[in-house]
């Protein structure tokens, strides 16, 4: 068995004061990969940051404070590659795979556009240039698990306010119909959580404001999107909510194989 966490924690040290690495320990997973480190590796040196058993590798945003993807495995990578190629995505640390045979796990946090405009337009060509990429890990014979904060809600059973936030960045018509792609024949990834779980109000993150966490209001944006032949060897799924290391919630995924 092969556990997988995805986690946006939104600041690894905040998070880390919230008690995320105890549970991480707790729950010894094989794999976690982490969105919004919002550090540098220089500022990670206390011990709570090098759980013991665990490998870690970091790709840090060049701007302080902002962005950033890890990853932390029990086994070590026979490789580890940063970036995808273009700016966004490497001067903003949004990328890092670890490569254990013929298996491939990913940290991805895919831009917000919810900012300005101007990032939607950069949302909107990210994906663009990583629809080929996508398809050709689709089709290739190693396979892939690309965790992340995709920033995208898919269909209206992942949301809790549907017609009130189809304007809104992250729920946006063609953003949904990207989804439809990737998940689709187009590019031909799976979401791995709805092989296993197709409930309503299944969240991973909830806004700061108001009373969305207490009133449930949230969006499922976070995934592991893996390879087709990885669907047989789904085993079981949650979304870890009893404690709140950020305003998203991890997503586990357990797999019947090992690295």
């Amino acid at each position: 068995m092969m556990k997988v966490i995805s986690a946006n924690l939104n600041g690894i040290r905040a998070a880390a004061k919230k008690g995320f690495f105890d549970w991480m320990l707790d729950e010894s997973p094989d794999v976690v990969c982490i969105q919004e480190t919002k550090a540098q590796l220089d500022q990670l040196d206390d011990p709570i940051f090098s759980p013991p058993g665990y490998f870690r590798y970091f790709f840090d945003a060049e701007k302080k404070g902002y962005s950033g993807t890890a990853i932390y495995s029990k086994t070590e990578p026979d490789r580890v590659i940063t970036g995808l190629g273009w700016n966004v995505a490497d001067t903003e640390g949004r990328y890092i795979q670890a490569d254990f045979g013929d298996l491939s796990i990913a940290s991805l946090y895919l831009p917000s556009g919810s900012s300005k405009d101007e990032r939607q337009l950069l949302k909107m060509e990210f994906l663009e240039q990583i629809t080929p990429m996508l398809k050709d890990m689709a089709q290739n014979s190693r396979e892939y698990i690309i965790c992340g904060d995709w920033n995208i809600v898919h269909k209206k059973i992942d949301i809790k306010n549907f017609n009130g936030n189809k304007k809104r960045s992250g729920c946006l018509p063609e953003e949904r119909a990207w989804l439809d792609q990737l998940f689709g024949d187009e590019i031909g990834m799976v979401d791995a959580f709805r092989v296993i779980n197709q409930e309503a109000e299944q969240y991973t993150w909830w806004s700061n404001r108001g009373q969305a966490w207490a009133n449930n209001t949230g969006w499922r944006i976070d995934y592991q999107v893996i390879s087709p032949s990885l669907t047989k060897q789904l085993e079981s799924t949650s979304i870890y909510k009893e404690q709140r290391f950020s305003d998203h919630a991890p997503l586990i995924m357990n797999y019947n194989r090992s690295i």
